[in-house]
């Protein structure tokens, strides 16, 4: 049954694959705005009709990020004070930077219990809404590198305003009413109830906090972003009742990162390079869900093997396939939304869940994230061909100069230096250490796992580790954002200097960029850079445990 729970989500992807994609196409490079859009640029003061240079698209997508960074405090800060609080008291001064910092980030990093310190207002107002447009954000980036590629001579990439409403008008949120009525007919809660309000089930008082839990769901799942209303998340029967919501969750999360190719092929005017990379991130998802579900079936640990499953930590609703396909596709993308506990898994399985997040999150990788940090490693990947055979490296017709393999190098190098440097400086001072609760290769694990999510803007959580303290939620803090935006503005660099190209005539020395062998290849330096980088750290962590 786990094996075909694989299938039907590739079958039912294979099946949206034209159509969201075209629609994306059609979206990102259509020149009329409807009306809702027009009269979001006049409140912005905003001309659509104005195309920017990469260093004013990055200007404004950062001064849009950091007017979100205190809103989203702010709300935080404020919220005994306005309506629909619940009565809860503001929420700690580093606690509501570390969530702003966080959803703003699309990382969705929860150092709390959300339903007993969230109010609704901030939930919906400041929560939520930052599950769209954060999400646009990636998208948008995403299209100006796509951009950057097909353009020639051009000194502009796009506006950015225009892709950010875009994106959250014509794709995320219709996808998010459809799915919000799905998972509410799939029995998830959407209401407005308080968190002591009391109901009668089978006889027994319990409390409840309702809440409007649908539409965050499947905010949280379509933008790919970790956060749930309840901190045990998708494990949490009102967030994911059943095993067929299970389903439609994890098909949510690699809805649009996987049609996102197509859209990069037609946008280029090459279906078969978008079906490259799309096979790319085929090869190594697949690679991940089948290593992942082997390890936690195989239960190869003292305690499950004693009691004949790795279930620990793991819902009977969804059994430890089920389970290990949700935390594969979780960590391939910039998701961290759980329905199991990373922390209970096998080493190795919970091994395949760090090095999911540390391969970048490019198989498909979160919401647009995905696709341009594909694209740089496919950049790379020319570069050390074009090495082996001693010519300038090519790319879709754009020569890979030094300027753009350095911008390339310094998008990589970002977060593994966030991950180490950060989980080094957890590890030698006395305020990282006592948040530990476990010793030896496993609590290093855990503390690997909350760098290498901050950084890579996950916000999973392995767990055993006390990560509400405000020296992690600062540490944290400051990976988010750096992991956050420092990749961003090396992507649009990129975009901006390969729009200036003028593209270089196919020859009989052209790499083929569509070819099987070029697949392999990308798959090939992909895997090798991060065992390389991050082989070490491993070695300390869930491999040592696995080999005690």
């Amino acid at each position: 049954m786990g094996w075909l729970f694989i299938l039907s989500l590739i079958v039912a992807l294979a099946l949206v694959y034209r159509v969201l994609g075209d629609h994306m196409h059609r979206v990102y490079t259509g020149t009329r705005h409807n009306a809702v859009e027009r009269v979001v640029y006049r409140l912005l003061g905003v001309r659509p009709g104005n195309e920017q240079r990469w260093g004013a698209y990055a200007r404004s997508l950062l001064a849009f990020s950091i007017v979100s960074i205190f809103f989203v405090y702010a709300l935080q800060r404020l919220q005994d004070r306005l309506w629909l609080s619940l009565g809860f008291a503001p929420v700690p001064d580093h606690i509501a930077w570390n969530t702003a910092i966080s959803f703003v980030t699309n990382t969705n990093w929860q150092a709390y219990s959300g339903e007993n310190t969230m109010g609704h207002l901030t939930q919906m107002a400041a929560l939520a809404v930052q599950n769209f447009v954060s999400a646009a954000v990636g998208m948008a980036v995403a299209i100006a590198l796509v951009r950057g590629f097909a353009r020639r001579n051009s000194d502009t990439i796009g506006n950015f305003w225009v892709d950010l409403v875009r994106g959250t008008l014509r794709i995320l949120l219709p996808i998010a009413f459809v799915g919000a009525l799905v998972l509410v007919a799939g029995g998830v809660v959407q209401n407005f109830a308080g968190p002591h309000e009391i109901t009668t089930l089978t006889g027994n008082v319990q409390n409840v906090t309702g809440g409007p839990v649908a539409s965050q769901e499947v905010i949280k799942e379509l933008g790919t972003n970790g956060g749930g209303f309840y901190n045990t998340n998708s494990a949490h029967p009102y967030e994911n009742p059943t095993a067929w919501t299970n389903w439609f969750e994890i098909f949510l999360i690699l809805l649009i990162p996987v049609a996102l190719t197509r859209t990069f092929g037609r946008i280029i005017g090459q279906l078969r390079q978008g079906y490259a990379i799309l096979a790319v991130m085929g090869v190594i998802a697949l690679a991940s869900i089948v290593l992942t579900n082997v390890f936690e079936l195989a239960g190869n640990a003292t305690v499950p093997q004693a009691v004949g499953a790795a279930m620990e930590g793991k819902d009977v609703r969804f059994g430890v396939a089920n389970s290990a396909t949700f935390a594969a596709a979780t960590t391939l993308t910039s998701t961290g939304a759980v329905n199991s506990f990373h922390d209970s898994y096998t080493p190795f399985g919970g091994m395949m869940t760090l090095f999911n997040m540390m391969l970048g999150e490019v198989a498909p990788g979160g919401v647009g994230a995905g696709l341009y940090g594909m694209l740089i490693l496919a950049v790379i990947t020319v570069f050390v061909a074009g090495l082996m055979v001693g010519r300038t490296p090519e790319y879709l017709g754009k020569k890979i100069g030094s300027r753009e393999i350095k911008l390339a190098s310094l998008y990589f190098l970002v977060t593994p230096v966030l991950v180490l440097v950060g989980t080094a400086v957890a590890m030698g001072n006395a305020a990282g250490l006592a948040a530990m609760l476990n010793s030896g290769p496993h609590g290093f694990s855990e503390i690997l796992y909350a760098f290498t999510s901050a950084s890579n803007n996950n916000g999973s959580a392995f767990g055993g580790v006390t990560v509400n303290t405000p020296w992690y939620d600062v540490a944290l803090g400051m990976c988010m954002v750096l992991g956050r935006f420092l990749p961003i503005i090396f992507v649009l660099a990129l975009a901006g200097s390969l729009a200036k190209q003028t593209p270089v005539p196919e020859s009989a020395g052209t790499l083929p960029t569509h070819r099987p062998q070029f697949v392999g290849l990308v798959v090939g330096v992909t895997i090798v850079l991060v065992a390389l980088t991050f082989l070490p750290a491993l070695a300390l962590g869930p491999i040592a445990e696995g080999l005690l």
